[in-house]
């Protein structure tokens, strides 16, 4: 069995543990605190190294999803984790247009460590508020071919949805990419 490692990254609570853990076949590993201001709670629970799980997709192949915390004081684990992955995700609140700023510069730091394969998960589409992943394509200044997807990182079938174009887009790449026999001519 082939195993791919991808990584799913993004602002502070964006959805990245959620999103792992609604597809995870095991229990996900989670490194997890208490957040606070100094004086009170802000969050229940924050990643500060990363969350792993694993999906398998067909007999021949498991993706091991790797989650980055999303505040800048724990980047320096974003490109420990992003060696040797094989495509990104980057989540993003689309309620929550205050973080696109952050979604974008995450994104442009993970496209600096590695040319790999990447989609983007507008996550949070049954909220009310969330932005059509058309009008967020604009807000983050993507390229047209940049693949934006609607995503609930709480339902299984949504986050599956999102892994598999990714996988359609690495193979996309892959085919793309001269074979090492034609680039010696």
């Amino acid at each position: 069995m082939q195993t791919v490692k991808m990584v799913v990254t993004g602002p502070f609570s964006s959805g990245k543990t959620a999103f792992i853990g609604s597809v995870s076949e095991i229990p996900v590993v989670r490194t997890e605190r208490k957040v606070t201001d100094g004086t009170r709670s802000v969050k229940e629970q924050t990643t500060v190294a990363m969350d792993f799980g694993r999906i398998t997709v067909d007999k021949d192949l498991s993706l091991y999803l790797f989650g980055t915390p999303g505040q800048k004081r724990f980047d320096f684990m974003w490109e420990i984790l992003s060696e040797g992955m094989l495509g990104f995700v980057v989540l993003v609140d689309s309620a929550r247009p205050e973080t696109f700023r952050e979604a974008r510069r995450i994104l442009d730091t993970f496209r600096s460590y590695s040319n790999t394969p990447y989609v983007i998960g507008a996550n949070k589409q049954d909220d009310e508020d969330a932005w059509p992943p058309e009008d967020l394509k604009i807000a983050l200044g993507l390229d047209q071919n940049t693949r934006v997807l609607p995503c609930v990182a709480t339902q299984r079938e949504s986050v599956k949805s999102i892994l598999l174009e990714l996988l359609y887009v690495i193979l996309e790449n892959a085919a793309e990419e001269p074979s090492p026999r034609s680039r010696k001519k």
